[in-house]
This record gives structure tokens, C-alpha cells and sequence, in this order.
């Protein structure tokens, strides 16, 4: 390829063959005017390498180089006015290879990117093309977002006028370069942000500025669409865009001043933001490809491919051009170096005879530029200046170089200057120059961009990036045998004050890129562009010869033809030209010696040529002429081998056709035989064919026959099996109905049989209780000695009648009031509206006349308006018809670009703020619902500890009351009877137990009453009682039958006695059969109900049920109390019968027996035994406590009642004076008013109903929902209850088996579980909780106690003794109960407890075998999870008992803090001297401490909290609760000082609200101090803020009252107004706030829909939120310290 004509591949040969066979590294220098074909020269020369190179692994490397060429022209090329794709930067493109010469890996350097190209454009000339390609496919879906549109709409993109160049489709040239990005692994999500920055560009450069206040400052619109869409696509605030694109900061020693600027001033901030941002997104992307190019194998050796701008001059030549002149300077004196002077040294070093030529030396042009003083020293010297211009410099440069023969200055300029370069003479304007080489973006504008939200922008700003994009690329280019540094070193960048300006980074760069090409053999290639007009097929003679002399050719050519062009190793020209020498020259061994003979004897002028020392040096035209004879050589060899081939083909083709003929013959034969073959084949084949198609159309009539008449047959049979069914069905249905009717009149039946039954028995148990209670009666009135203690019985009565009646006389006197009142408020009414209709009727008759006489008046005066009317409208209308044509036509044109502009606009808009409003208003929902379930959750387990409390309390009291003597019989007396008699007695306390159980399943609820285990062992308990007391009465009846029968043989004379025994007898026994029918019924019951009771814990999911099943056990409750009762009056009528019956067998006995003592009542005076006046006492006792207990109930309810009844006489004279009120206002308005006024009304008075109604649901919800969990929870108890009896007994026996048999173990390592005995729970409950104190553990693993308790569950989990597990854990809890009601002020003690149940409650979470729970776990706690009990209740009933404890740990400080608040906060002078002036008029108020002198200060509430932060830390605490309990702390603090601040006069002023300031900042200071200050404490101190800020404010003019209402969002309407009524000015420079102004402030928060509450609940309480916390602790690694007590623990 290289003796071919010269050829772009031919140089990339030539360079890939030296690198190969030197092993040097290489370089092609590829330069021409703009337009000439660099970047496709270089193009080709990349592509040749890739293709000749390959890849030196799978990475396919040599794809990716070529894949980068349309991604640098899409960012860096250009359309000019001399190329439509200019590139608009130099690159160097460095290709590697390994030992096998192949592609390893490449790197591009870039130079001098063009970026004021970005905000200016000259006529005919476009942006870069990467703009407008997106541009073009804007409208592809995954750029909606970009809010792009065709280019003419931006300026940025329209300055140079055409946007579209000829052939060339910018659509499908960015889907090349998307593919290209695709290919270098660029990603989609950092495809979409490169495109989203250059957007953001073009929307940038549409941001609209308008000028304020004569030019001097300047001001974005908020409402800009382009900036608006340029903040969201960079992801920055809006906000501070808008602010620092019209201002800038000015940082002096002392202070920073923020200045606005002018209309240019902000526009060239604007173009500098857009260059810099492409700038750093350019470097971005040559940089990824350089990453995507990179491979980790070794180079070994490169080849280097240089793309730069040649040389320009235009007619206003800029910065830039001089930059490109500069370097193709320097490259030119490269070139210089390489071709004149090498050339004339080879000649030199092969001893030829040679004068020596000049040549043109550009050394002291360069010095001009770039030496000290140069023009590029002066223009950085002139940008350090604070003060420099262009002009000063343009006088520098004419003051240090008028001497020099290569600079000049213009005639007719000032600020211009004149380059004598090497190609020609280019003048340069000096405007500009400064702050192109500054390359200034203001700080405050990057520091936005550095803060955006997308990472990729941020990534673009930071400040560890390299000053210059060469020198990072410098390192990365090196090859592994050139060491390539700087010449000078590079100076050391202190600050962003003495950053390198861009001509010295280009010096640098270029420096670097010239030791590149030093080191390596470089190789030229010269574009030269045919025409300036860009058309095809015409050559310029002129503009050609131009070019080859600006690019040094024709100097080259001038010493070409002065010297030996064409030179020859001596090794090649042999080998070249050997078949010139003759056979016996070719003997000879010296090739030096064959080369002189054969030159000698061909060529006769020795002149031609001359020999050195390794080479052959020949004139121009002899090698030419040694071709030719070569040629001519070659040329009759060639002759006489193609005479010999041409002989031989003919004789091969004449033997080939014979062979052919032959063949042919054969196979036409054989074709002949086969087609008569065949034909015998197909005669056969077509009577099978008929013999087959005959059968197959009898078979297919056949079948069509069958199938029809199968079809037949099916249908047949369906439908009578169709009747068959319908009438089965009909059948069935007619069974169903007579099984229902039968039986529905089955169970009519049944319950009027049993409501029957019901009737007879309630009649018959009526009667009999008559029978009983007249009986009891009259043994009451029998005891005379009783009368004396109803005494005191008979006066209560009398005062509680007294009390009465009293209460009634005032309800009576309330009411007549109400009643009066009410007549007096109608009268009222009566009389206003008589005095209005007066009112109206009075104005009305006197100016009637009057009002006539006007009348007449104005109608003439209405006549002559009419007529002048007419005339004036009909003018009017002829120019209204012609203004309305106009305005018709011009609205259809503004309507449908309205049109246009809003559906553009909705589109746009619309998707994002329904996607966005959707999304926050699901999140707002979610969390607005998770809230109020957690704070209602807490509320019921709040509200649970109170009952729970109030539970304990009552039992408090019942013990109480059993103990201290009353009503209720005497311990003493109970053990008399007990000894004396034979029989036991039923105890009346224990009866009043059950009395009480009763009474307390009224007062603390439904569920827990009836799932009390306390009722059911009294109901056991009686039940054993009375079995026992029947079956003694049983065996006493029968001994007594016994004595009788022996008797009554012997006593026959007293038959009238022995009937009446008889009779006694008979009844006594049917008494007794009577009591065991009744307490099987009693068992019956009780079975009943433990059956409902297991039946609804079997059923707990069941939630409608739960108050069917309470309602039937509270029923079975009160019948089986109301039997007892029954039954123990009936064993009492008995007992007492038998006794008398044996004192009658005593008396009979005796020799004179006395009828009358038989026929007397046996409970008579007579015969009145001790035990039986004690009964009877206590029965009279029992029924005067419930006539007491009636009396009370009663005399409660009427107090009630009166109370209610005042309530409501109060509220209706509050309404009465109300509406007096209301009825005054509406009196002084407008008839419409007055309706509007009546609506409103009404409309508030609904809300508030409403507001109430919604209220009592929520609670009577919360209460159903409280009722309903702790159904389940005692019902689920009882279930464990009977559960552990059963396994108890098992147990129990179990361990009497393994009594006998001991079984040693092997000794194992400790597996984190604690073994100890059931008798040591206790003591362990005691040692760990009971009498445990904080200070004690000091030093230890926090949270000690919660780890050791779950090392003892485990160690039940791992023997599966489910009521070991229980046990502890119920005992844990009542103990941690215990403590905690003991030390209820105690927060060290409650915070103890705290961090424990919550380290508990995380233990059971961790290691419960939840893999939602065991994330976090290691390999070693995993083998610690519990693996036979799920405690999942146990552990809802531990967060029950944590959120218990977080409400006592707030109670207790909120109990600390409160006494301080008010002192600290607003009485406290924080600020000295601030409050010395005290309000006019006003006694200083009284503090509330007894002490004046001890009142508290802000420090004493720090220190406080101090205190706190420091108990909870220390005590491991959860971080999360740590913060919920500070922000719950400072809400309290915010509610007790707004309050007061809202009910006191003397703290509201100026100096309060300063206070208030200084104090807040004190304690946000000091949660930031905490790192507590993401708590959300600051947000619950809003309302004091604004109160205070609303302190400080102006309250004088409308625009401060708009100012109030948008700050004051926190406060309410009323606390807003109520504070500005309250506030008081110090002294007389201040003033009061007047009415008007509090009017105008209730006008415009009229809108608001705030609260009616003036003053915060500071007892409100936020929801607690306990989340996972696992610990990194094994269990095996807690050791337990011997303080504790715990040695009976042992470790398995």
C-alpha cells in the first residue's frame, strides 16, 4: 500500500509498520484550514487501525474506539460558515498495543473547547449538534419531561438562523449517538441526566430578565417557565436560583455584602452559568469514554492520532482564534524542526556534499506569545488587577512589544492588535480577552448546583477535580517507556481566588501534547480544501496554493528539489531492483558493491545520484526512471508466460468438451429409459388412487349417516333425562319446605312449652319466697331486743327521706326559674318585633306625599333621558357593531392561541401534579390513619391501667371493709357459732362477696367482671358449702328417722306429738330433696358456664359474639347468686326446724308437756335460742343494708338528676343571652344580612352537634374496642388456667417417676440459658425486679436484668414446660407493676424499667424465629431462638406494659419540669436589662414559687433535661424512645407557656417576646447540642415562635396584618386576637392595638377553620412508637455479677 498514490491509509500503514518494527512509539499529525477533513481523516485512520489491530481480549475495544467518534462530534462539532461539521476542540487520541500489536486500550485528550459557542452563534452558523438532535426527538416519551420544542424556539439555538443543515437528519444522527453511549457502557439513568443537563442549557438561555429601578438591579418572574424547568431538570432550589442569577455576594475581610446587578451584568452571568455547565459536561463525557476505553492490559507501545484546528482568520478574531493560532505555531516549528533541519543533518550523517538552505524559523513568533512578557504573561497579569480592562491591557501589549518584528498595531484601532504569524497577518480585538481568560462563574451559583439532588450534577462541581482536562489526561496517555512531564512545574493552587486562568491551561496542555510528539516518530497528514463555497466537484488554484504554503509544503518542495528527495537503504534497493542486475553480478556477496555496479551501467550522469553511507540518495526523476526499466523487464517476462499458459488452457478446454459430449450422451439415454419407467409407475398409481378415493367416499357417507344419527339419540335422552332432573329437583324443594315449616312449628312448640314452664316455675318459686319472706317477717317482729338497733336503721331512713324531699322542693324552684325565664325571653321578642312593625309604619305614612311630588319630577325628567338616549345609542351602535367585528376576530385568534398555549400547558403540568398530589395525599392518609390507630391504642391501654388501678383500689377497700366491724358479723361472733353449733353455718360476709362481685362488674366493665376468677372460686366454693351442709342435714335427718321408728312402738300414747314429727319430717325431707335438685342445677349452671367460657376462647376471632356470650354469663351470675341467696334462707328454715323439733322432743319428755308450747310459733319469745336471735339479727341486718344501699342508690341518682337538670338551666341561659345577642346584631343589618346571618348560625350549631355526635362514637368505640380485647384476654386466661392445672397434675406425677432414676450428663459449654427451680421463681422475681436498684447494675451491660429473664424463658422453651414460661412471665410483669406503683416518682426507677421491658420485648422479637425479626442476626443468635412457644401475646401484653411505663416516665417529668416553666420562660429575666422598663399600670405578678428569691431560670430546666438525657443514656435506652420523650417534654413546655402567656397581661409585650426568642434558641441549641434536634421538639415549639415573633411585629398598617396572618399559622384565630387584646407597650413610644386593626386581622383569618379551644391541652400525649432494636449481644457472653444474689441461677 505504501508505492501506491498518497492515501490516508497509507500513512496509518506506514506508522502501525514503524511502531511493529521499531518498537517506537508513533504519531499522526493530521492538521488543514476548517473544513479541509481532519476529523474524517483521523476518522479513517482510527478505523484503519481498529481493522488491522483487533482486540486483544473480548471486550471488543476496537468497537468502542470507533463508537466514540459520534459522541465527541454530537457534543464538539459544529456547523460554521466554512464546514457544516467543524469540530470546535482539538483532540489527541492515543491508541495502545501490546507485544502482538494489538488494540489494548485507548485515551483522547481534549483542547480548548469552544464554549462561548454555546450562548452565541454568528449568522449562518449553528450550536453544537447534540442541541438540536435532541431537539428533534423531543417528542419521543421518555423526554416529555424535558419540556423541549423545536430549536427556533430557544435562543441559544436560533441566534445563527437556519437550525437545519442540508442532508443531514438530526433524529437519526441521536440515535447513533445513543447507540454509541449504549455501546461505551454508558448507562440509561446517566443518559437521561446528560440530556436533562443540555436541556436544562437551552431552557437557561430562555429565562426571561427584566430590569428594575433605571437598570440597576434586575429580576426573574417566579412564575418563568424555562427557569422552572431548568431548577427541576439540575434538581436545585428554585428559590435561590431565582435569587443568585440576579445577585452576587461580595466577601470582604470584615463582612459579606450581597449586590444586585445590571440587566448585562445578570445576562453575562447567565451565557457564563450555560459555558460552564457544558464545559464540566463535556469533560464528564470524555472522561467516561476514556473509562470505557481503558482495559487492564499492559501497553506495550501507541500510536497517537492529533485532530486540531488549523489555522483561522476571520474578520474580528477572538480569544479563541488566538488560542488556535498559537498552537498550529507551535505545531508549525515542530514540523520545521522534523522536515528541514533532520533533513539536512541525515545529509550531514551520510557524507554527502550538501550547501545548506534556510528555511523559515517561526521561534521568535512563539517567544512573542508565550515567553515572560509575552502577550499571554500581560493578559494574566491584567486579570489578577481588580480593576483590569482589555483597553489597559491592548496599551500594555503596544508599550512592552512595538519593537517586535511580529507584533504591529492597527492604524485605526486602540484596542486591537496585529500577529505577523507564520501563514499571515491577523489582526485581534482586544474586547473580550479578560473574561474569556478568566472563564468567571460566580461561586454562589455552583455551590446551588454542587447541592442538587441528583447525584450526577453534584458530581460535575466538586471541587477535587483538575484545574485543566490535559493534565489529568496526561497521566493516563503515558506510555510505559516515555516519561512525559512538564517543563515548568505547575504552580500551586491556593485558593479559588488564584485559580489558572484558561490561557495559562492551554500553555500547559500544549507544552505536554509537544513532549508527546517529541518522543514519539510523527507522521503529517495535510488536508487541503478545494473551494470556500462547500461545493462538490470545483477546484480553487488559488485557495489551494494558499493552503500549502500556510502549511509549509511548498517550502518542503523548495528543498526537495534542491537535494536528493528519493533515498534507498542499499538492503531495499537490492531487494527492489534485482531483476536489472545481471546473473553474474549476482555472485558477488557485497550488496553495496552489486548496487554501485548496476547504478553505474544504468544511469550515465553520476551527478543523479550519490552513495552514503547506509543509503542511496537519487535526484528527482531517477527513481521514476529506475521504475520504468523495471517495468519494462517485467513487461516481457509477462509476454512470455502468458504465450506458454495460453497454449496449455486451449489443449485443457478441447479434452474438457470431449468429456462433456460423452457424459451428456449417457444421461440423455438414461433419461429416455427413466420417463418410460415412470410412466408405467404412474398407470399403476392411478387406479390405486381411484380404487382409494371410491372407498374413502362410501366411508365418509357411512359416517355421515352414524354421526346424525348418534346427534339424534343425544338429544333424545338429554332431554328426558332434563325431566327426569326437573322433576327430582321439584321433589326436593318440596321436601326442603315441609323440613322448615316442620320445623319452624316444632320449635314454636317447644318455647311456648318452655314459657310455660318458665310461668309455672316463676309462680311456684314466687310463692314460695312469699311463704319465706312472711315467715322471716315474723321472726323479725318475735325479737324484742333487736328493736333497739333499728333505731339508728329507722333515723337514716328518715334523713335520707328528709334529704328527699329537700332536693325535690329545689328541683321544683329550678324549674319554675327555667320557666319564668323563658316567658320573659318570648315577652321580650313580642315587644321588639311590635316596636319595629311601629317603627316602619310611622316613616312610612309621613313621606308618602313627598316622596309622590319627586316622582312626577323625575319622570319628566326620565322622558327628555330617553329621547337623548335614543339618539346617543343609535351613533353608538354603528361604531359598537364595527369595534365588535374587529374585537370578534381578533378574540377567535387570541382564543385559539390560548387555546394552544393552555392545552401545551395542561399537558404538561397536569401529569406531574396528579402523579405528585396522589402520591402525597396516599402518604398524608396513611400516616394521618397510623397515627390515630397508635393513639388510640394507647389511649385504651391507658385507659386499661386505670381500670386496672381502680380495680386494685376497690379490692384495697372490700379488704378494708371485711376487716373493720359494721353491718356484716363479727369475727368473734362467727367463731362462737362456729364452736357452739354442730352444724357450719353459711357466712353472710362471704354472701356480700358475691354481692360485691356483682356490684363490680357494674362498676369496672363488662368483660373484666365477667371473666373475674374471683367469682367463679366463691361460686365453687358455696357450691361445696351447701353439698357439705346437705349431706350433714341428710345423715341427721336419717339418724332422727331411725330414733323415731324405735320409738314409736314404745310412745303410743302420743300420737297427736308423732304426727306433728311425721309431718315435720315429711317436710324436711322434701326440703332436702328440693336442695339437691337445686345444687345439681347449681352444677348444671356452673358446668354451663365453664362450657361458654372454653367455647369463646376457642372462638376469640369471632368478634360479634362477644356480647352475647358476656350478656349470658352475667346472666348465669346474678341467677346463680340470686339462688344462693334462696338457698341459704331455705337451710336456715331448716336448721332452725330441726332445732326445735329436737327442744319439742326435749319438752316432750318431760312429765307435764304444754300444749301451748307445741302449738306456739318456734320462733316465739319463749323459745328463742342464742344461735337463732344471732341469725335472725343478721337477717334483719342484711335487709336493712339493702334498704340502705336503695336509699343511697336512689338519693345518688336524684343528685344526678338536680345536677344535670342545673347543668342544662345554665346552658339554656347562657343560649337565652346568646341569642339576645345575636337577635340585637341582627336587628342593625340588611334583611339579606340577616338571612345570611341566620344560615350561618345554623350551620355552626350543626357542626358543633355533629362535632359532638362524633365524638361520643369514637368513644363508644374505643370502649367496645377495649370491652372486646379484654373478653379475649380473660377468656384466654381462664383456658391457661385449667391448661395448668391439668399439666400440673401430669407433671406432678411425672416427677414422682423420675424421682427414682438419676441420669448423669456430660459437661457442655454454656449455651446462653439459665435453669432454676419452680420454688426459686419467686426469690428470682424478688433478687431481679422487686428489690432491685438501678445503681447496683452501674458498670454492667445495660439492660442486664431483661437478658438474664430471657435466658430463664429459653431455658423453659428448651425443656417445653409452656407453664414454667407462663409463670415467670406473669410474675415479671405483676412484679414490674409493683415496683413501678411504688416508685411512682421515681424517674431513675422508671427508666430503669423502661429500657428492660423494651430490651425484653426486643428479646422475644429477635429470637422468636420471625424471620422479619432475625435480619440482623448472626449465625450464633440464630441458634438462641426459642423453638417449641410462640409468645406473640405475651409480647402485645410487654408493649401494653411498655406504653404504661413511657406514660408514667412522661407523668413524672412533666410532674419535675412543670413548677419551672412559667419562671423560667417568661418571668426570668434572660436577656439583662432587656425588661427593666414594667408595663404602666400593672403590678408586677407574683411567682408561683413561696420564695420569691428561688425563682427558676432557663439553666435550672437544662439542667433538668441534663439530668434526663443522661439517666435514660446511661440505662440503654432506645435512642427513637429518647426523642419521643423529649419532644413530648418540649410540647408540655410550648402548652404551659403559651397558656400562660394568653391569660396574663403583664407578659405580653415587646420585650416577652425577646425573651421568648432568646430562650427558644437556647433550647434548640441544646437539642442540636443533645443531636436530638431530628426529634421533632423544634416543630411542637411553633406556636410559642410565632407568639413570640408576634410580640415583636408592627401592628399598625394592612400590610402588617397580612404579614401576621401568613406567619402566624400555628396559633388559632382566637389565641391570635386574644394576644393582640393582651398586649401592653412599655413605655410611650409604643402604642396600643387599636380595634380596627384587630377587626381587619379577624376579616382575613375569617377563612380559617380553626379550633374553638383558646388554650392548648398540655396533657395531651403524643403516640409512643417502639421500633426493633436488636442487640449485637450473644447470650452466651453476659456474665452475671454476685451482687445480684442470683447463685441458685445455673448455666446450661
Amino acid at each position: 500500500m505504501g508505492d501506491m498514490d498518497p492515501h490516508i491509509f497509507a500513512v496509518a500503514e506506514e506508522a502501525y509498520k514503524q511502531m511493529a518494527r521499531d518498537e517506537k512509539n508513533q504519531s499522526i499529525i493530521v492538521s488543514g484550514e476548517s473544513g479541509a477533513g481532519k476529523t474524517v481523516s483521523a476518522k479513517y485512520a482510527m478505523r484503519y487501525f481498529a481493522t488491522v489491530g483487533g482486540s486483544a481480549s473480548d471486550t471488543n475495544i476496537e468497537e468502542k474506539v470507533l463508537a466514540s467518534s459520534p459522541i465527541m462530534e454530537a457534543i464538539g462539532n459544529a456547523k460554521t460558515t466554512r464546514n457544516d461539521n467543524s469540530s470546535r476542540f482539538g483532540k489527541y487520541i492515543q491508541i495502545g498495543f501490546d507485544k502482538r500489536r494489538r488494540i489494548t486500550g485507548a485515551d483522547t485528550r481534549t483542547y480548548l473547547l469552544e464554549k462561548s459557542r454555546v450562548v452565541f452563534q454568528a449568522d449562518d452558523e449553528r450550536n453544537y449538534h447534540v442541541f438540536y438532535q435532541l431537539c428533534a426527538a423531543a417528542s419521543l416519551p421518555e423526554f416529555k419531561e424535558l419540556a423541549l420544542t423545536c430549536a427556533e424556539d430557544f435562543f441559544y439555538t436560533s441566534q445563527g438562523g437556519d437550525t437545519c443543515i442540508e442532508g443531514v437528519n438530526d433524529a437519526e444522527d441521536f440515535e447513533k449517538t445513543r447507540q454509541a453511549f449504549t455501546l461505551l457502557g454508558v448507562r440509561e439513568s446517566h443518559q437521561i441526566s446528560i440530556f436533562k443537563i443540555i436541556a436544562s442549557i437551552l431552557h437557561l438561555g430562555n429565562v426571561e430578565i427584566q430590569a428594575e429601578r433605571d437598570g440597576d438591579c434586575c429580576s426573574v418572574s417566579p412564575q418563568d417557565e424555562h427557569l422552572n424547568s431548568f431548577c427541576r431538570l439540575l434538581g436545585v432550589e428554585h428559590s435561590q436560583m431565582e435569587h443568585w442569577l440576579c445577585h452576587r455576594k461580595l466577601v470582604t475581610t470584615s463582612e459579606t455584602y450581597v449586590k444586585t446587578m445590571s440587566l448585562q451584568q445578570v445576562v453575562n452571568a447567565r451565557n457564563a452559568l450555560a459555558k460552564h455547565i457544558y464545559a464540566q459536561l463535556f469533560g464528564w463525557i470524555v472522561e467516561h469514554i476514556n473509562k470505557a476505553l481503558h482495559t487492564p492490559l499492559k501497553q506495550h507501545s501507541f500510536i497517537g492520532v492529533l485532530d486540531i484546528y488549523g489555522f483561522e482568520t476571520f474578520e474580528v478574531n477572538s480569544f479563541e482564534q488566538f488560542c488556535i493560532n498559537y498552537a498550529n505555531e507551535k505545531l508549525q516549528q515542530q514540523f520545521n524542526s522534523h522536515v528541514f533541519k533532520l533533513e539536512q543533518e541525515e545529509y550531514m550523517k551520510e557524507q554527502i556534499p550538501w550547501t545548506l538552505i534556510d528555511f523559515y524559523d517561526n521561534q521568535p513568533c512563539i517567544d512573542l506569545i508565550e515567553a515572560k512578557l509575552g502577550i499571554l504573561d500581560l493578559l494574566d497579569e491584567e486579570c489578577k488587577v481588580p480593576k483590569g480592562t482589555d483597553q489597559n491591557w491592548a496599551q500594555k501589549l503596544y508599550d512592552r512589544h512595538s519593537g517586535s518584528q511580529h507584533f504591529q498595531k492597527p492604524r485605526m484601532s486602540n484596542t486591537a492588535f496585529i500577529v505577523v504569524h507564520f501563514a499571515d497577518k491577523v489582526e485581534y480585538l482586544s474586547d473580550g480577552f479578560l473574561e474569556k481568560n478568566r472563564d468567571t462563574v460566580y461561586e454562589e451559583q455552583i455551590n446551588i448546583l454542587k447541592a442538587s439532588k441528583f447525584p450526577l450534577v453534584a458530581d460535575l462541581f466538586h471541587d477535587d477535580k483538575d484545574s485543566g482536562p490535559a493534565t489529568a489526561a496526561s497521566g493516563k496517555g503515558s506510555s510505559s517507556k516515555i516519561n512525559i512531564r512538564s517543563a515548568r512545574p505547575p504552580l500551586k493552587v491556593s485558593n479559588k481566588e488564584h485559580k489558572k486562568t484558561v490561557g495559562h491551561q492551554f500553555r500547559t496542555s500544549l507544552h505536554l501534547l509537544m513532549e508527546t510528539l517529541n518522543a514519539t516518530t510523527p507522521h503529517y497528514v495535510r488536508c487541503i480544501k478545494p473551494n470556500d463555497e462547500k461545493l462538490p466537484f470545483h477546484f480553487d488554484p488559488k485557495r489551494a496554493v494558499q493552503q500549502l504554503r500556510a502549511c509549509g509544503v511548498l517550502e518542503t518542495i523548495r528543498i526537495s528539489a534542491a537535494g536528493y528527495p528519493s533515498r534507498w537503504a542499499y538492503h531495499d534497493f537490492f531487494n527492489r531492483y534485482r531483476v536489472l542486475v545481471k546473473k553474474r553480478e549476482l555472485a558477488n556477496t557485497d550488496k553495496k558493491a552489486i548496487c554501485r555496479s548496476v547504478l553505474e551501467s544504468l544511469i550515465e550522469d553520476p551527478d543523479k545520484f550519490q552513495f552514503g553511507r547506509t543509503k542511496i540518495f537519487f535526484r528527482a526523476g531517477q527513481v521514476a526512471y529506475l521504475e520504468k526499466l523495471r517495468a519494462d523487464k517485467f513487461r516481457a517476462a509477462t509476454i512470455m508466460i502468458q504465450k506458454t499458459v495460453r497454449g496449455w488452457l486451449q489443449k485443457v478446454k478441447y479434452r474438457r468438451l470431449k468429456a462433456t459430449a460423452l457424459t451428456l450422451q449417457r444421461y440423455c439415454r438414461g433419461l429416455l429409459a427413466r420417463r418410460l419407467a415412470e410412466h408405467l409407475r404412474r398407470t399403476r398409481a392411478a387406479i390405486v388412487l381411484q380404487k382409494q378415493y371410491r372407498m374413502r367416499r362410501a366411508r365418509l357417507a357411512y359416517q355421515r349417516v352414524r354421526r346424525a344419527t348418534v346427534t339424534i339419540q343425544a338429544f333424545t335422552r338429554g332431554m328426558f333425562m332434563r325431566r327426569i332432573y326437573q322433576q327430582v329437583l321439584m321433589e326436593h324443594k318440596a321436601t326442603l319446605l315441609q323440613k322448615h315449616v316442620r320445623g319452624w312449628m316444632a320449635r314454636r312448640r317447644f318455647q311456648r312449652l318452655r314459657h310455660a314452664a318458665i310461668v309455672i316455675q316463676c309462680g311456684f318459686r314466687m310463692l314460695k319466697a312469699k311463704q319465706e319472706l312472711k315467715a322471716l317477717k315474723i321472726e323479725a317482729r318475735s325479737a324484742e331486743h333487736l328493736k333497739r338497733l333499728n333505731m339508728g336503721m329507722e333515723n337514716k331512713v328518715v334523713q335520707l327521706q328528709r334529704k328527699i324531699d329537700d332536693q325535690n322542693k329545689e328541683f321544683k324552684t329550678l324549674s319554675e326559674q327555667l320557666s319564668a325565664v323563658t316567658s320573659t325571653h318570648t315577652m321580650e321578642v313580642e315587644k321588639l318585633k311590635k316596636e319595629l312593625a311601629r317603627y316602619q309604619q310611622s316613616q312610612g305614612g309621613d313621606s308618602s306625599l313627598r316622596l309622590q311630588e319627586e316622582l312626577e319630577g323625575l319622570r319628566v325628567e326620565l322622558q327628555r333621558a330617553h329621547s337623548e338616549r335614543k339618539i346617543l345609542e343609535d351613533a353608538h351602535t354603528k361604531e359598537k357593531d364595527e369595534l365588535r367585528k374587529r374585537v370578534a376576530d381578533l378574540e377567535e385568534e387570541n382564543a385559539l392561541l390560548k387555546d394552544e398555549k393552555e392545552q401545551l400547558n395542561n399537558q404538561i403540568l397536569c401529569q406531574a401534579k396528579d402523579e405528585f398530589a396522589q402520591n402525597s395525599a396516599k402518604e398524608n392518609l396513611m400516616k394521618r390513619e397510623l397515627e390515630e390507630e397508635r393513639s388510640r391504642y394507647q389511649n385504651l391501654v391507658k385507659e386499661y391501667s386505670r381500670l386496672e388501678q381502680r380495680y386494685d383500689n376497690l379490692q384495697d377497700e372490700m379488704t378494708i371493709i371485711k376487716q373493720t366491724p359494721g353491718h356484716r358479723r363479727n369475727p368473734s361472733n362467727q367463731s362462737s357459732l362456729e364452736s357452739d353449733s354442730n352444724y357450719p353455718s353459711i357466712s353472710t360476709s362471704e354472701v356480700g362477696d358475691t354481692e360485691d362481685a356483682l356490684q363490680q362488674v357494674e362498676d369496672i366493665g363488662l368483660e373484666k367482671a365477667a371473666m373475674d376468677m374471683t367469682v367463679f372460686l366463691k361460686l365453687q366454693k358455696r357450691v361445696r358449702e351447701l353439698e357439705q351442709e346437705r349431706k350433714k342435714l341428710q345423715v341427721q335427718l336419717e339418724k332422727r328417722e331411725q330414733q323415731d321408728s324405735r320409738k314409736v312402738q314404745v310412745e303410743q300414747a302420743k300420737n297427736d306429738l308423732d304426727l306433728d314429727q311425721d309431718a315435720d319430717l315429711a317436710y324436711n325431707s322434701l326440703k332436702r330433696q328440693e336442695l339437691e335438685s337445686e345444687n345439681k342445677k347449681l352444677k348444671n349452671d356452673l358446668n354451663e358456664l365453664r362450657k361458654a367460657v372454653a367455647d369463646q376462647a376457642a372462638q376469640n376471632n369471632s368478634t360479634h359474639d362477644s356480647p352475647d356470650s358476656y350478656s349470658l354469663l352475667l346472666n348465669q351470675l346474678k341467677l346463680a347468686n340470686e339462688e344462693l341467696e334462696v338457698r341459704k334462707e331455705e337451710v336456715l328454715i331448716l336448721r332452725t326446724q330441726i332445732v326445735s323439733a329436737d327442744h319439742r322432743r326435749l319438752a316432750g319428755k318431760s312429765t307435764e308437756p304444754n300444749i301451748n308450747s307445741r302449738t306456739s310459733w318456734p320462733n316465739s319469745e319463749k323459745h328463742v335460742d342464742q344461735e337463732d336471735a344471732i341469725e335472725a339479727y343478721h337477717g334483719v341486718c342484711q335487709t336493712n343494708r339493702l334498704l340502705e344501699a336503695q336509699l343511697q342508690a336512689q338519693s345518688r341518682e336524684h343528685e344526678e338528676e338536680v345536677e344535670g337538670l342545673r347543668a342544662q338551666v345554665e346552658g339554656l341561659q347562657e343560649e337565652l343571652d346568646r341569642q339576645q345577642q345575636t337577635f340585637c346584631q341582627t336587628l342593625l343589618l340588611s334583611p339579606e344580612a340577616q338571612v345570611e346571618f341566620g344560615v350561618r348560625q345554623e350551620l355552626s350549631r350543626l357542626t358543633n352537634e355533629n362535632l359532638d355526635l362524633k365524638e361520643l362514637v369514637e368513644k363508644l368505640e374505643k370502649n367496645e374496642r377495649k370491652l372486646k380485647k379484654q373478653l379475649k384476654i380473660y377468656m384466654k386466661k381462664v383456658q391457661d388456667l385449667e391448661a395448668a392445672q391439668a399439666l400440673a397434675q401430669s407433671e406432678r406425677r411425672r416427677h414422682e417417676l423420675n424421682r427414682q432414676v438419676t441420669v448423669q450428663r456430660k459437661e457442655k459449654d454454656f449455651q446462653g440459658m439459665l435453669e432454676y427451680h419452680k420454688e426459686d421463681e419467686a426469690l428470682l422475681i424478688r433478687n431481679l425486679v422487686t428489690d432491685l436498684k438501678p445503681q447496683t447494675l452501674a458498670g454492667t451491660v445495660p439492660c442486664l436484668p431483661a437478658y438474664i429473664l430471657y435466658m430463664c424463658i429459653r431455658h423453659a422453651d428448651y425443656i417445653n414446660d409452656d407453664l414454667k414460661v407462663h409463670s415467670l412471665l406473669t410474675s415479671t410483669i405483676n412484679g414490674i407493676k409493683k415496683v413501678l406503683k411504688k416508685h411512682n416518682d421515681d424517674f431513675e426507677m422508671t427508666s430503669f424499667w423502661l429500657s428492660n421491658t423494651c430490651r425484653l420485648l426486643h428479646c422475644l422479637k429477635q429470637y422468636s424465629g420471625d424471620e422479619g425479626f432475625m435480619t440482623q442476626n448472626t449465625a450464633k443468635q440464630n441458634e438462641h431462638c426459642l423453638k417449641n412457644f410462640d409468645l406473640t401475646e405475651y409480647r402485645q401484653v410487654l408493649s401494653d406494659l411498655s406504653i404504661q411505663i413511657y406514660q408514667q416516665l412522661i407523668k413524672i417529668a412533666e410532674g419535675v419540669l412543670q413548677p419551672m416553666i412559667v419562671s423560667a420562660m417568661l418571668e426570668n429575666e434572660s436577656i439583662q436589662g432587656l425588661s427593666g422598663v414594667k408595663p404602666t399600670g400593672y403590678r408586677k405578678r407574683s411567682s408561683s414559687m413561696v420564695d420569691g428569691d428561688n425563682s427558676y431560670c432557663l439553666e435550672a430546666i437544662l439542667r433538668q433535661m441534663n439530668s434526663f438525657h443522661t439517666v435514660m443514656c446511661d440505662q440503654g435506652l432506645d435512642p427513637e424512645i429518647i426523642l419521643q420523650v423529649f419532644k413530648q417534654l418540649f410540647y408540655m413546655i410550648n402548652a404551659v407557656t403559651l397558656n400562660n402567656l394568653l391569660l396574663r397581661k403583664d407578659v405580653c409585650s415587646w420585650s416577652t417576646g425577646m425573651q421568648l426568642r432568646y430562650n427558644i434558641s437556647q433550647l434548640e441549641e441544646w437539642l442540636r447540642g443533645r443531636n436530638l434536634h431530628q426529634s421533632g421538639a423544634v416543630q411542637t415549639m411553633e406556636p410559642l415562635i410565632q407568639a413570640a415573633q408576634l410580640l415583636q411585629l408592627k401592628k399598625k398598617t394592612p400590610e402588617d396584618a397580612e404579614a401576621i396572618c401568613s406567619l402566624c399559622t400555628s396559633l388559632s384565630t382566637q389565641q391570635i386576637v386574644k394576644i393582640l387584646n393582651l398586649y401592653t407597650p412599655l413605655n410611650e413610644f409604643e402604642e396600643r392595638v387599636t380595634v380596627g386593626f384587630i377587626r381587619t386581622i379577624q376579616a382575613q383569618l375569617q377563612e380559617r377553620n380553626d379550633p374553638q379551644q383558646l388554650l392548648l391541652d398540655f396533657k395531651h400525649m403524643f403516640p409512643v412508637l417502639f421500633p426493633f432494636n436488636p442487640s449485637s449481644l450473644t447470650m452466651d457472653s453476659i456474665h452475671i455479677p454476685a451482687g445480684l444474689s442470683l447463685q441458685f441461677l445455673r448455666e446450661v
